[in-house]
């Protein structure tokens, strides 16, 4: 009796080759949307192929004949994102600005490309979103008009790469990626395949011509870049530019970056005349005025930079069975948890009081180093007695009432003595207690 042949799966997956009979719209194994096509052929390792001996510039040689000199860095005039990059652009590098929509992406390469044109360099602004109309309105505004500065509006991959061989610039800005298709690619502008083939030609034209290019990437309503996922692994910096709408601060964090760290942090603002950098952005945190009861100072960290914060705290009788407790810019578990130390340890009756605990400047505080200066903010306001301006505080607080140590102790003592907190509070004091009664909030503890 015959066998009946299994009949080979006619679908796959181009992220991760999952196979299937029947086409689906989301891959079933690594869920990325529109990425099942028809296998027609045969891919991979299958498929035959005859090697080709490279050229004798990209022959193979020992790691030690290398050096850093081929791949210089450039400063882009923007000190903040220099610092996000480490240092600079560095030839060939491909970096990928992702970030929410109007939170200043295009101003903020627009400055960077009237910074690289001031320098020398020509640049070539691609932008597939706005006409060059409005992009010249918007370069009037922050003063980024230059005559090395060339604007295209192009949606078309292969003009824009025409472009790119006509005007021959220093550097490359596409704004944005999801925006550009390519013929070759079937799917609209933004379709995963169509992102793929146009940030790897990108890429590829970077590589081979030495060509920083910049590249604009949307995200998706959960925070992430918008497209599949090969996007963040072909370029070679991955920077993320987030900011609260109700304030003016902005900031930009590496997520991945093959030539420098990923845990420093660029601060900006967002003015009239366009974004301007923020080398020290410690006033932005902080109070100003005579010392009020509910106010601790902390030194918060932000990559590698430290930044003072003030923490406000404002603690009211309440007749509602159950006090409200608000809290902005830090986590409501944390402050519950806090609340409960302080209402054990300090012997400070909350449990029928209204607490509210926020942060000046809308800047989120995640780390546990504040929980000591939210702690005191909390007692401070209780008992209606101020902490003087010259106090900072930082320490982790466990459940017994602990002061533990913090990460980069010794960077928060220097930036807290720098700005002139002569009064520092860590994890040198035994507790929570030992600590309120340094600030003479409550009585010191009974000698054992």
């Amino acid at each position: 009796m015959a066998t009946r042949r299994a009949a080979a799966a006619p679908y796959r997956c181009t992220e991760c080759g999952w196979t299937t009979v029947k086409w689906a719209g989301r891959c079933g194994e690594c869920q990325q949307w529109g990425t099942v096509v028809e296998a027609t052929a045969q891919t991979g390792v299958m498929r035959g192929f005859t090697p080709i001996t490279p050229i004798a510039e990209r022959a193979a040689r020992p790691i030690t004949e290398l050096t850093t000199a081929e791949a210089p860095r450039r400063a882009t005039g923007v000190g903040e994102f220099d610092r996000v990059l480490g240092g600079g652009l560095v030839p060939g590098a491909a970096v990928l600005l992702s970030g929410e929509p109007g939170v200043g992406k295009s101003t903020l390469l627009l400055e960077v490309a009237a910074r690289a044109a001031h320098d020398g360099y020509r640049v070539l602004y691609v932008s597939a979103e706005e006409s060059t109309a409005q992009v010249r309105l918007r370069a009037e505004r922050t003063g980024a008009l230059h005559d090395e500065l060339f604007l295209a509006s192009e949606t078309d991959l292969a003009t824009l790469v025409g472009h790119v061989d006509e005007v021959r610039p220093g550097l490359l800005i596409v704004d944005s990626v999801q925006t550009v298709s390519s013929a070759l690619s079937e799917g609209l502008a933004g379709h995963p395949s169509q992102v793929r083939e146009v940030a790897a030609t990108l890429v590829r034209i970077a590589k081979e011509r030495s060509l920083p290019v910049l590249i604009v990437g949307h995200v998706t309503k959960d925070g992430q870049v918008a497209g599949p996922r090969l996007l963040e692994h072909l370029v070679d910096v991955v920077c993320h530019f987030e900011g609260d709408r109700q304030t003016s601060l902005r900031f930009v964090r590496a997520l991945k970056n093959r030539f420098g760290p990923t845990d420093e942090v660029g601060c900006f603002e967002m003015t009239g005349d366009g974004i301007s950098e923020v080398p020290d952005p410690s006033s932005l945190f902080l109070g100003t005025g005579t010392p009020v009861s509910g106010t601790c100072v902390t030194v918060a960290l932000e990559g590698r930079r430290a930044l003072p914060v003030e923490i406000q705290a404002l603690v009211v009788p309440s007749t509602a069975p159950n006090p409200r407790r608000v809290v902005n810019g830090v986590e409501s578990s944390r402050v519950a948890m806090i609340l409960a130390v302080v209402e054990r340890r300090a012997r400070l009756r909350l449990s029928e009081c209204d607490v509210y605990v926020s942060t000046v400047g809308g800047v989120k505080l995640s780390e546990p180093a504040a929980d000591l200066a939210i702690a005191l903010a909390i007692a401070s306001a209780a008992t209606d007695r101020p902490i003087p301006h010259t106090v900072a505080a930082f320490g982790e607080l466990s459940l017994t009432g602990e002061v533990r140590a913090v990460a980069q102790l010794a960077q928060r003592r220097s930036e807290a003595g720098r700005l002139g907190y002569a009064g520092l509070i860590d994890a040198s004091v035994a507790d929570l207690t030992a600590a309120l009664a340094r600030l003479h909030i409550v009585a010191a503890p009974p000698a054992r």
